[in-house]
């Protein structure tokens, strides 16, 4: 049975904490300089954001104005009192809206032409027309538009008018000139189609205004979207009113006029309903007085045929009870006409009113039971009689209601005051400076971890030994990042993009640094090559890797430079025949290599050649082949391997990437040893085990693998347990 590695790596599925609180720590800086960004984007933007300013007004609605309406007894009475969501719906409504759009000319917008980006900070901060201005508007300049009238085609259009010299001005519509006009005259465009007066103009010559005529509903929408309302605890009746703008201005005008216009329209409204009132009293009254009259004189002709028959106390007492009753129930016929012109039957308020009026009835059914029990006399005087009180209470309700509504209708205020005119507080409201900066800096912050946190996860690159040993591929050696390398890189890089493809690396890490720790690793490499070789048919190594930029020649020059300082014969063979560049460690050219050698232009002893280390020798590329694959599939190729194999202790070979070309598996039948070059952080798992496996298809067979450019980072010490390399000197 197999054994479980007693601490094998995490699976790729799984999330390693410590490895991703590791990569935090490696990319700090990055951490920090991101979020340092973000807070200089915060703070610039809430230095140039063009300021929001609130005005505030306060409102009160009142229950009752003055003299009260009969038919908001009748609401009283059922329970329907006016609620304050009405008033807060009307004050939205885009009959006020829209009103204070016509009186403040919202629809009309004036917009100057900025320096861009900080033309509206510095005129913010009062700053003139500078020398080098010519198009933009600056501190203390205006236009004033008396009327801008546009059809309906071009509503939303931007006009632009650019102010000339001596009171005129030139009016040009997408860049295309329409004309020209004065200050203080009507002037006529596109035919007539266009009209405008300007009143004023408070700028340089060369200053330009965009003019744009807005639909009134676009208007009414943008001011709703600014404007809100709501009231001071529940059931009180105080409104506050707010309105931001960016003009504070113009926004404390424009609260006031929405104050006003909700104050006349209440105040008509409430004449309207008085004026409706009256009209149906008295539309009533006549009705009731024809009724009362004949009431009486039936009454009257009873008493006389029957001699005056009195009521006795408990006949009097039902019909006292039975008049109460016939009061609410025409109460309720009042209220029901009324209703009838505003609501359907279905309507919440007529149901209740219907309710009521069917208890009353009930009620009234009741008494009229009673009545039945009585003596024939004392039933028809009680009759008569009721009808008699009846008639006469409704008449004089409705004479002190006709009354009530004529002086009302007089003297309507309204229900609406206003407390406290609209008024701008000094401080904006927008953009909120400390917020927007901690929410930048938050998010900056936020950002730079998630990407440090996704690279990580994307780029799984192989990071420890156990990951490679998990393969089955022993570890001969972990090679740490040489910082002197890297500058060697980097001065091949340089080089190559100043002088062209011939410049490079003129020199051997293993000359310019013997004791970088790269070269200790090496060394360690050195050792464990000679008992890995023993068994080896041959005393040829081949370098490999999965991918480019792996490493495989630096491994391959220093370490025949390793081993030709142990006192060894040792010869680099470049076999990349399309982009080797063992020849830019030695200081030599591409020319003259393994390419000219395998296709019979050059011999073999004319392609080896010497370096400044005693018994390391190499042999460069060539000329890049058409063909590379087929000439090192040639016989050539095996008798230029035995004969090398004879004149040196140790042949290393450094071959193209296993996964770019079928190059490594024919290099690799003709040796006895091969090793991969697996760089940390680069190679995933997935990518050595594919090239692994493509080898062994091809018959080659895998000796080890060597993890070049090891890094001491935070995530590979906290997913891992780190690794140990140590300087002595």
């Amino acid at each position: 049975m197999s054994q479980v590695p007693a601490s094998a790596p995490p699976a790729d599925d799984e999330i390693d904490l410590g490895r991703l609180f590791g990569l935090l720590l490696d990319h700090k800086w990055w951490i920090v300089l991101i979020t340092g960004l973000f807070m200089v984007i915060g703070v610039v933007y809430a230095l140039l954001a063009t300021p929001v300013y609130r005005a505030d007004a306060l409102v009160q609605v009142e229950e009752k104005a003055g003299l009260s309406n009969p038919l908001e007894d009748v609401r009283s009475m059922l329970g329907e009192e006016p609620k304050a969501d009405a008033e807060l719906g009307i004050l939205r409504s885009r009959m006020v809206l829209g009103r204070a759009v016509d009186q403040v000319g919202l629809d009309l917008v004036v917009q100057p032409h900025r320096f861009p980006v900080v033309g509206d900070f510095l005129v913010r901060r009062g700053m003139e027309r500078p020398a080098f201005a010519e198009s933009s508007v600056w501190a203390g300049e205006a236009l004033n538009v008396a009327s801008f009238q546009v059809p309906q085609a071009l509503q939303g259009e931007a006009f632009t008018l650019t102010v000339g010299e001596g009171g005129h001005y030139r009016l040009s519509l997408d860049g295309e000139p329409l004309g020209e006009g004065r200050i203080g005259q009507d002037v006529s465009f596109l035919d007539d189609q266009v009209a405008l007066r300007i009143a004023e103009i408070q700028a340089a010559p060369g200053a330009r205004f965009d003019l744009i005529k807005r639909t009134r509903l676009a208007a009414v929408n943008d001011l709703r979207s600014r404007f809100s309302v709501s009231q001071q605890g529940k059931e009180s009746g105080l409104l506050d009113l707010a309105l931001s703008d960016t003009d504070p201005q113009r926004g404390r005008r424009t609260l006031d006029a929405i104050s006003e216009i909700y104050l006349t329209q209440n105040i008509q409204r409430q004449s309207a309903e008085a004026e409706k009132s009256l009209e149906f009293l008295e539309e009533q009254a006549p009705r009731v007085r024809e009724q009362l009259r004949e009431a009486e004189d039936t009454l009257n002709a009873y008493r006389s045929q029957r001699d005056s028959v009195d009521l006795s106390i408990e006949t009097q007492s039902i019909l006292q009870r039975i008049v109460d009753l016939e009061k609410q129930v025409n109460e309720l016929e009042f209220a029901e006409t009324e209703l009838q012109r505003r609501f359907t039957t279905g309507h919440p308020q007529y149901q209740a009113l219907l309710e009521k009026k069917a208890q009353l009835n009930r009620e009234r059914e009741q008494l009229e039971a009673r009545v039945d029990d009585l003596p024939e006399t004392q039933q028809q005087i009680l009759r008569m009689s009721r009808d008699v009180e009846v008639n006469q209470e409704v008449y004089v309700q409705l004479l002190n209601k006709i009354q009530e509504m004529r002086i009302a209708r007089a003297g309507t205020v309204g229900n609406v005051r206003i407390l406290d005119e609209a008024v701008v507080q000094p401080a904006p409201v927008e953009p909120k400076k400390k917020l927007i900066v901690v929410l930048a800096t938050l998010l900056g912050g936020m950002l730079a971890v998630g990407l440090v946190l996704v690279r990580g996860m994307l780029r799984r690159g192989v990071e420890a030994p156990k990951q490679l040993e998990a393969l089955d591929l022993p570890v001969y050696a972990t090679v740490p990042l040489s910082e002197e390398q890297v500058k060697l890189s980097g001065r091949i890089r340089h080089n190559t993009q100043r002088h062209g493809k011939n410049a490079g690396l003129r020199d051997l890490l293993a000359l310019r640094s013997p004791t970088d720790l790269s070269l200790e690793a090496l060394r360690g490499l050195r050792t464990s090559l000679h008992f890995a070789m023993l068994d080896a048919g041959d005393n040829r190594l081949m370098i490999t890797g999965p991918s480019p930029a792996v490493g495989k020649s630096f491994i391959s020059a220093n370490l025949a430079a390793v081993c030709a300082q142990a006192g060894q014969k040792v010869l680099v063979v470049d076999a990349d025949l399309r982009k080797g560049h063992v020849h830019h460690a030695f200081r030599g050219e591409s020319e003259g290599g393994l390419s000219e050698v395998l296709a019979d232009r050059l011999a073999l002893d004319g392609a080896i050649r010497s370096t400044p280390i005693e018994g390391l020798d190499y042999i460069a590329r060539g000329i890049a082949p058409p063909n590379p694959s087929e000439l090192l599939m040639q016989a050539s190729f095996t008798r230029v391997m035995a004969e090398v194999s004879k004149r040196y202790d140790l042949v290393i070979i450094d071959t193209p990437p296993v996964l770019a070309v079928t190059d490594a598996a024919i290099v690799g039948k003709q040796v006895g040893t091969s090793l991969l070059v697996a760089r940390f952080g680069l190679n995933p798992p997935q990518e050595i085990e594919v090239a692994k496996q493509r080898l062994e298809n091809s018959g080659v067979t895998l000796k080890g693998a060597i993890l070049n450019a090891m890094e001491r980072k935070a995530a590979t010490s906290y997913g891992y347990y780190g690794y140990y390399n140590y300087a002595y000197k």
